[in-house]
């Protein structure tokens, strides 16, 4: 009985950087460590095994989610412009304003290649959006529980 309890305790060590145990495998220990300082570097060191073709790849992919960012918030910009139906002092509504505003501005952004102040501009653009979305909504609440008694002056 002795022989098979101490089989199944070698069988649950065995793994292919082993030592070998009796029945089986028994893992190597933690303070036995590496046999070589090059098996500790490639054991614990990122290899860097990407040519120059690959990081072009992996920059056109960062540029282009960049691109899709940019058409997202352009999209949700034009969805929010909708509700904004009123005209400003000289008769424009302001949803064309608004619209003329977000396509100017995008397009002076459009050749801007540092990743960096693109992330910046798409975090401020939707910022920007989502408070005056919040701020649209704030003013139809107030008024849609404005005082039913100064509505009669």
């Amino acid at each position: 009985m002795r022989g098979k309890v101490e089989k199944w305790r070698c069988i649950w060590n065995w793994n292919e950087r082993g030592i070998r145990c009796g029945w089986g495998w028994r893992q190597r220990e933690l303070h036995e460590g590496p046999d070589t300082v090059e098996e500790l570097l490639d054991r614990h060191l990122v290899k860097n095994n990407k040519t120059k073709d690959e990081d072009e790849l992996e920059n056109r992919r960062r540029l282009t989610s960049t691109r899709r960012e940019a058409l997202s918030l352009y999209r949700e910009i034009l969805r929010a412009t909708r509700f904004f139906t009123w005209p400003d002092s000289r008769g424009v509504l302001w949803r064309d304003v608004l619209r003329d505003n977000a396509r100017t501005e995008f397009e002076q952004a459009r050749f801007e290649s540092d990743p960096e102040i693109v992330t910046r501009l798409l975090i401020g653009g939707r910022e920007a959006l989502h408070s005056a979305i919040d701020k649209l909504a704030q003013k139809h609440r107030q008024h849609i529980h404005k005082d039913p008694s100064s509505d009669q002056r």
